[in-house]
């Protein structure tokens, strides 16, 4: 079958497209920016790959009329305009429009679980895309989960950082919330079974596991996994919702956008109102606890499929990487420097291993020292890290950094700073014969940019030179 799938290069879709492989559909990928998509070689030809922004209406001609079935998995939870709800419903207008003229007999979309009265604006703007997607002529599977639990997830991510970096929590009250978590495994194994199933066409479902929890009760589970004693006490109105955002955006690595929109979504009950799909689809979904046991297993064995924070909402940009594939010279600032390497396999393994854990390796608190002042300033500092220890794909995050270009054959790599600055910076690496070339290069807005370029220019030279020494030694 020819399957449409939206949002390629999230969380989900990208941990949906191997296993719609292996069932030996013909898959196409819908990307916002292609060179954000990374293909194995054993999938190439298997998918194929097209640009296309829901938001203007004439990039979705090139979905093609012969698709059987499509999933939309586009949300904007981290959304920064306030309008996105509109916006969301735009984008599924479109979608509507455009798939009505295909052959799709069916279109999946994941959405959130909306039993509570008093739903926060997100899940609001979940509920208004379903009833969008339910005027089409096509069959349409709604699948509603709640909290997914999985190595990567953007909940997960935030329960792992409060768990692992505060032994005593004073908290908002909200974390007495409950909720129905799903393993990101279950999500997967329902999306799939789903496709093209009679049984589910034109019906809405809840999704998750069997455990009724509290926010509190998943970190202390959390921290039990981990063998760690933790502390959590809540308190009643001091925490307000501006509150609450701040200390998740301080204490975690989510950015201030996804912080608010959580805290919003966390003070409604998502609980399932019943669990009809699993007898349909013969799925019994797994325990929070062995969710979160296997979630572990992945992060040690840094087996990451993907990661919330690899999302471009997550830093600054809005735009294609394409824009700024390009490193500028005219009215830029360059601090470039070369050295020959001694062995070409080392250099190119340190350069592929840097930030995160790793560090930048020379200087490493100068580094963490900016990206705790980018966080003050309400940028997205160095928390990130990195998805995996090894490898690296355009479109990754990298600490404050967005990776535009990664070819470890050709020995090239583009980093261009999410941090906030008072204009734009890139900073390069390159293998040509038996040198290595790194550059950074920063192009100012205003006096301010300049000011700031030779306020940093003293470091530099320790900084960058000793990065360089270490990429080669």
């Amino acid at each position: 079958m020819k399957i449409l799938l939206t949002g390629a290069t999230g969380y989900i879709g990208k941990r949906l497209l191997p296993i719609l492989i292996e069932q030996e559909h013909e898959i196409i990928c819908c990307v916002r920016d292609k060179n954000r998509f990374y293909c194995p070689e054993e999938y190439a030809s298997k998918i194929s790959v097209i640009e296309v922004n829901f938001l203007k209406k004439e990039t979705l001609s090139d979905i093609p009329s012969d698709i059987d079935a499509a999933y939309y998995l586009i949300h904007s939870m981290s959304g920064s305009s306030e309008n996105f709800d509109e916006l969301e419903k735009i984008c599924a207008e479109n979608f509507v429009e455009r798939i009505e003229q295909t052959k799709a007999q069916q279109v999946i979309y994941l959405s959130g679980i909306v039993n509570d009265k008093s739903l926060s604006k997100h899940l609001s703007s979940r509920k208004q895309v379903e009833d969008v997607l339910y005027t089409g002529t096509f069959a349409t599977t709604t699948l509603r989960a709640g909290i997914i639990v999985g190595s990567g997830s953007a909940s997960f991510e935030i329960i792992r950082d409060l768990v692992m970096k505060l032994p005593v929590m004073i908290t908002p009250k909200w974390l007495n919330t409950k909720c129905q978590p799903i393993a990101i495994a279950d999500i997967l194994e329902f999306l799939s079974k789903s496709l093209l199933n009679p049984a589910t066409y034109n019906q809405s479902f809840d999704i998750g596991g069997p455990d009724i929890l509290t926010y509190k009760e998943m970190l202390l589970g959390f921290a039990k996994a981990k063998n760690l004693k933790r502390w959590i006490c809540t308190i009643p109105t001091i925490m307000t919702i501006k509150l609450s955002t701040y200390w998740l955006y301080f204490v975690t690595s989510t950015s201030y956008q996804l912080a608010c929109a959580l805290v919003c979504s966390m003070k409604v009950e998502v609980i399932c109102k019943d669990d009809k799909i699993n007898d349909l689809l013969n799925i019994h979904p797994m325990t929070y606890e062995l969710a979160l046991s296997k979630a572990l297993i992945k992060i040690d064995a840094d087996n990451i499929a993907s990661s919330w924070k690899d999302s471009l909402v997550s830093g600054r940009f809005s735009t294609s990487l394409s824009n700024y594939l390009k490193v500028p010279k005219k009215d830029c600032f360059m601090d470039r420097r070369k050295k020959e390497i001694i062995n070409r396999d080392f250099t190119i393994e340190r350069i592929w291993s840097i930030g995160g854990e790793t560090g930048w390796y020379y200087g490493d608190w100068l580094w963490n020292l900016r990206g705790f002042i980018d966080k003050l300033f309400g940028g997205v500092g160095s928390r990130r890290g990195r998805t995996n220890k090894q490898t690296i794909h355009s479109g990754d995050a990298l600490d404050f950094w967005r990776v535009l270009y990664a070819n470890k054959e050709e020995g090239k790599l583009i980093l261009f700073a999410e941090m906030k600055l008072p204009g734009e910076a890139w900073l390069e690496f390159k293998i040509i014969q038996n040198t290595l070339y790194q550059s950074a290069t920063f192009r100012p807005k205003g006096i301010w940019g300049k000011l700031y370029w030779y306020s940093v220019l003293p470091f530099h030279g320790f900084i960058f030179q000793g990065m360089l020494n270490k990429l080669i030694e």
